[in-house]
C-alpha cells in the first residue's frame, strides 16, 4: 500500500508497540438494535482470542454442521485481539450455544429473534487499546492530539487489515474487475512473498510448478476455497478460469470490495490536500445522522454544516451505479478512474455485479480519552474511542503513533 498522508501532519507521532497480546486490543461490537427474545434466529454474543471473524464463522458452522453461510454476523472483526461481536444462526436452539466449546470462543449471551443478523447491523465498535513501550511523558499531548480528531475528524481510510495478510487482496479484486480470472487465480494461489510461511509458502511455491494436487494437500485445512480451486485445476487439466470461478461467490466479492477501498484511500488522500472537512462545488455530501447523500450546490451555504460534523465530504466506492460528483470531485474520481483503465462499466460482469456506494470522507471518534496505566509488562497508554461502523481504529492510532509501530508484526 501506498503512505498514507496524515491530518495531524504537525504533530510527531509518538513510538508504540500494539497488539503484543491479544488483550492489547479490545473491540466490543455496538449493536443496531437489541435482539427481541422471540423468533427462529438465535442470536449469540460471541468473544474470540487471535481468530478472524470468517475463521470463527467457518468453526462454528462446523461444530454446528450447518453452512458458512447460514452464520449471520454484522461486521469483520480483528484477528489479532479480543473482539465481542454478535452472530445469527437459524433454527439452532440456544442450548447448543451455549453449549458450544471451541478453542479461543466462548459464547457470552444467547437470544433469539426474527431476522439474520446481516453486515452494517451495528451501530459502530468500542476500542480499549494499550500501547507498550511507547513516550508516556508525552500523555498530555496525546490528549490534545485526541481533542483535535475529535473535532476535525479522522481521515476515514480502510485500515490494512482491509487488504489482507498479504496486502494484495486489491490486486486480486482489480483482476477480477479486468476480468483477468488467470491472473486473479495465481495471486490467490501462487506467487509466494515474503510475508509467506510453512506450508502455506510450500502450498505456493507447488502451485507455481503446476503441481496442483500437492499443492492441495500442503493448503492448511482451513484455506478451503484455495484447496477446491487447485482439485478443480487438476481435474480439468489445468484450467484456470473454471477453477477461479470455483471460489465462493462472497470471497470474490470481498477481493473486489478491496480494490474499491484500495481506490478510495487514493481520494481520501488527495482531499486531504484542500481539507477533509472543506466543501467544494459539486461534492456529494454525507449526512453523518442519516447515511443520506446530497449534492453541494452552495458550498458556503453548507460549510457551517460540515464545521460542526452535521455532513462531510464523500468518496467514490467505484460501482456501475453509483452516483458520481461533479466540480473537482468529480475530476478527480473520473482521472483515477482513467489512469487504472477502467469506467463504472467496468464493474459489471456476468460473475459479478459491483453497484457501488459512496463513504464520508473522514469520521469522528467519540467517547475518546487516554489515559497512563502499568502492569507487570512495563507502562503503557491506553486509548479509548468509540467509532462508527465501517471505520477502521488503525486509521485513528496512525495519527497518535509512528507508522513504525508494529501490530503483531504489521505496520500501523
Amino acid at each position: 500500500m501506498d503512505m498514507q498522508p496524515l491530518l495531524l501532519a504537525d504533530f510527531k507521532p509518538a513510538a508504540g508497540l500494539i497488539k503484543q497480546d491479544y488483550e492489547d486490543f479490545v473491540v466490543e461490537e455496538i449493536p443496531l438494535y437489541p435482539a427481541s427474545g422471540s423468533g427462529s434466529h438465535t442470536y449469540f454474543l460471541l468473544e474470540k482470542r487471535g481468530l478472524s471473524t470468517m475463521q470463527a464463522v467457518a468453526d462454528i458452522a462446523r461444530a454446528l454442521n450447518v453452512r458458512r453461510r447460514d452464520i449471520g454476523y454484522a461486521g469483520l472483526k480483528d484477528a489479532r485481539a479480543v473482539t465481542r461481536q454478535w452472530m445469527s444462526v437459524e433454527h439452532v436452539e440456544p442450548k447448543r450455544l451455549k453449549n458450544l466449546r471451541i478453542a479461543r470462543m466462548q459464547v457470552l449471551e444467547v437470544s433469539k429473534h426474527g431476522n439474520k443478523l446481516r453486515l452494517g447491523h451495528l451501530v459502530g465498535n468500542k476500542f480499549v487499546i494499550r500501547v507498550r513501550q511507547t513516550e508516556p511523558h508525552r500523555l498530555a499531548e496525546m490528549q490534545d492530539a485526541l481533542v483535535v480528531l475529535a473535532k476535525k475528524g479522522v481521515p476515514n481510510y480502510f485500515g490494512r487489515q482491509r487488504f489482507g495478510g498479504r496486502g494484495d487482496s486489491w490486486k486480486i479484486g482489480k483482476a477480477i474487475i479486468r476480468d483477468d480470472l488467470e491472473e486473479a487465480l495465481d495471486l490467490v494461489l501462487g506467487r509466494p512473498t515474503a510475508r509467506d510461511h510453512g506450508n502455506v509458502r510450500r502450498a505456493r511455491q507447488l502451485y507455481e510448478q503446476n503441481k496442483f494436487a500437492e499443492a492441495a494437500h500442503r493448503w492448511p485445512g482451513m484455506f478451503r476455497d484455495e484447496r477446491r480451486a487447485l482439485k478443480t485445476l487438476q481435474r480439468t487439466g489445468g484450467k484456470k478460469k473454471r477453477a477461479f470461478l470455483v471460489i465462493d461467490r462472497s470471497l470474490r466479492k470481498f477481493y473486489v470490495s478491496a480494490y474499491q477501498s484500495y481506490l478510495f484511500n487514493h481520494i481520501v488522500a488527495d482531499r486531504l490536500r484542500t481539507g477533509l472537512a472543506q466543501l467544494l462545488l459539486g461534492d456529494l455530501a454525507w449526512i453523518h445522522a442519516t447515511g443520506a447523500v446530497f449534492d453541494v450546490t452552495d458550498p458556503q451555504v453548507e460549510q457551517p454544516r460540515a464545521d460542526t460534523f452535521d455532513i462531510s465530504p464523500t468518496g467514490p466506492l467505484f460501482g456501475y451505479r453509483m452516483t458520481t460528483p461533479s466540480g473537482y470531485a468529480g475530476e478527480a474520481e473520473a482521472n483515477l478512474l482513467s489512469e487504472e483503465e477502467l469506467t463504472p462499466d467496468s464493474f459489471r460482469s456476468e460473475q459479478l455485479r459491483v453497484k457501488g456506494a459512496r463513504r464520508p470522507l473522514r469520521f469522528q471518534p467519540t467517547g475518546t480519552s487516554i489515559r497512563l496505566g502499568a502492569d507487570d509488562r512495563g507502562p503503557y497508554l491506553e486509548p479509548r474511542f468509540i467509532l462508527p461502523r465501517g471505520c477502521y481504529a488503525t486509521s485513528l492510532l496512525r495519527e497518535l503513533f509512528t507508522d513504525q509501530a508494529i501490530i503483531g508484526g504489521e505496520r500501523i
